[in-house]
């Protein structure tokens, strides 16, 4: 007997010791990159700035640089921001190293298309300084031909296509699943939210009408703009544009320059001899001096401006993701009481003279949201407070927004979603009949297990629920009312959980203006009254090092077992475990839209 516990004890021992030994490695390791300075970089004389779509540009900073590592791979990827790109672009004017840009687009990276509206902004600013941009791709996807086609030259291969067709969203339902499933769902939603579509999938095979018209609402706001801006840049018709795609008409190279999407069908060896032509010179390789934009970036030392110095500061606050209860760190989600601090921290910094939030949220929590909201009206009474909207800032994601003094949207901007909705899943019948699995209950009340997904809601439940569900639409048109201006009526005539544009809300009076990132900053200066006396300060928190080694092993994990990465059906199953689960009252914006460019 003393044996077997001697030998277990020694096993035990032995599989603790590897597993602490295997934790301190990849805690020496990650510690051992972090302090890894990055190389000195240099921009050679009359060089290109060469900006390819396959270095990853990101709404926000990467909390972790576990987040850097490309799941096909396995290698680290060090992503820029959105901040980083347009600051590098805006430099690159003014640097006399810089001849031209090229906007090499072999390969769609991860941007989204309110990001590439910012970057294609920043261009059109690059050439006010007389300086060229020069396009090229093998196959331009339509998002990649809205940001080439800013360039002073597009160019095409001569074999290549061109993807010319408009703009639409995708909707996935689920109601013939939970059929098959016997799942049953309790949907609650105000009955003047009839555009929060977040919940239709479970209850519906198709777009209600009310959800039909406003994706074609905000499908033809889209594409008015990626029209008006190519056509503008190209001195086409805007209906010649559009009728092109409704026609199919551009397929081709031929067919692109035939219509004058582009300037020339040609090699690559061809564009760079035009390169060469506007001033930029060869290494003694033969080669162009090209720089990329993370080399450009990390030479002009934009890789972190969280410790910015200075009397007058300018901050930036990313509120990145779904918004959700409690205090934590993690890409992808905006912990409430985590937001709440940094807001709260940058309202007690007397250096700090006005903020930022920039907003990339597609809602969430409504009492997360809450707990932010406090936080921002405190800090919107203490300093000047500007919101800049990115891809997303819908419903939760509106509700933080609401208390800033000032409003930037990307005219791609999905915003609004002024509603909410509660759901209640009862798996009582799958149990039963897929599995064999009956149950039973005991307790103080017939309500005292809560809103059990193992047996239907009573109707007292239901009416508690219902209540709730009004009560906080009362409060969010009210929160909205209040720190945008309106009237109350006028809050209901835009609400109802109806999303829209970023184009349109400045007509309806959601935002102020349309604008992108440095937008929001130079007006949060201006209110601030710092105007060419400011630095930038990014405020962020770091992982600890024991949730980098969870997000470590679960992503070695996955790859271990073959599981291919694709991050859009990462979203899609967060997103509706998020809905199953969360058993609180959420503001989400309906089925996490994805524009398709």
């Amino acid at each position: 007997m003393n044996f077997w516990k001697t030998f277990f004890a020694a096993l035990l021992a032995l599989v603790v010791g590897s597993i602490v030994m295997f934790i301190l490695s990849i805690i020496f390791g990650f510690s051992l990159l972090a302090s890894m300075s990055i190389p000195a970089v240099t921009v050679p004389e009359r060089s290109v700035l060469c900006i390819n779509l396959n270095e990853s540009i990101i709404d926000s900073p990467n909390l972790s640089p576990l987040n850097n590592i490309n799941p096909e791979t396995m290698t680290l990827e060090t992503p820029i921001t959105l901040f980083q790109a347009i600051s590098a672009i805006e430099k690159a004017a003014n640097d006399d190293n810089i001849e031209c840009i090229y906007l090499y687009l072999n390969g769609m990276g991860t941007i989204s298309a309110s990001n590439i509206e910012e970057l294609r902004s920043a261009l059109e600013r690059f050439k006010l300084s007389g300086k060229s941009i020069v396009a090229f791709d093998d196959m331009y996807t339509q998002g990649e031909y809205y940001l080439a086609s800013v360039a002073n030259r597009v160019s095409l291969h001569p074999e290549g296509s061109i993807d010319w067709r408009g703009v639409g969203f995708d909707v996935m339902f689920y109601k013939g699943l939970m059929d098959k499933l016997n799942v049953e769902v309790e949907i609650f939603r105000p009955t003047e939210c009839k555009f929060k579509s977040a919940v239709e999938p479970y209850f519906l095979t198709k777009m209600s009408e009310a959800n039909r018209t406003q994706m074609e609402s905000l499908a033809q706001s889209m594409w008015k703009t990626i029209v008006s801006d190519i056509a503008a840049s190209r001195n086409v018709e805007a209906n010649t544009l559009i009728a092109l795609a409704a026609d199919l008409k551009v397929n081709t190279a031929k067919d692109a320059k035939q219509y004058g999407l582009i300037d020339a069908a040609e090699y690559e060896d061809e564009v760079d001899a035009y390169i060469e032509q506007l001033g930029v010179k060869r290494n003694r390789r033969g080669e162009l001096n090209k720089i990329s934009l993370y080399n450009y970036v990390t030479a002009n030392g934009m890789f972190d401006t969280s410790f910015a110095t200075g009397q007058n500061q300018v901050a930036i606050i990313y509120a990145n993701g779904q918004i959700v209860d409690g205090n934590s760190v993690g890409d992808g989600y905006i912990f409430s009481n985590t937001l709440a601090k940094q807001i709260r921290d940058a309202r007690l910094d007397k250096n700090i003279k006005a903020v930022v939030l920039r907003v990339n949220s597609p809602g969430g929590s409504a009492l997360a949201s809450d707990v932010i909201w406090r936080e921002m009206t405190l800090l919107q009474k203490s300093k000047p407070v500007v919101v800049s909207m990115g891809e997303y800032a819908a419903s939760g994601g509106y509700y933080i927004s609401a208390p800033a003094d000032y409003i930037v949207a990307d005219r791609l901007t999905l915003t609004g979603s002024i509603g909410v909705f509660g759901t209640v899943f009862n798996i009582e019948k799958l149990l039963s009949n897929k599995l064999g699995i009956t149950t039973d209950f005991a307790g103080t009340s017939a309500s005292a297990n809560g809103l059990s997904f193992l047996r239907p809601l009573s109707d007292r439940e239901k009416s508690v629920v219902t209540e709730s569900v009004d009560n906080i639409y009362n409060v969010f048109t009210t929160i909205v009312a209040e720190g945008r201006n309106l009237s109350k009526e006028r809050v209901y005539a835009i609400a109802e959980g109806r999303v829209w544009s970023g184009a349109t809300a400045v007509e309806n009076g959601l935002a102020d203006a349309n604008g992108g990132l440095s937008d929001a900053i130079l007006k949060a200066a201006d209110l601030a009254d710092v105007v060419g006396d400011f630095r930038i300060k990014e405020i962020m928190s770091p992982l600890s090092e024991f949730e980098l080694w969870l997000q470590t092993l679960g992503m070695v994990a996955a790859n271990s077992y073959g599981v291919e990465y694709n991050s859009e059906i990462q979203t899609l199953v967060e997103d509706n475990l998020n809905i199953f689960t969360n058993r609180g009252i959420q503001m989400l914006e309906p089925q996490r839209m994805k524009l398709n460019l």
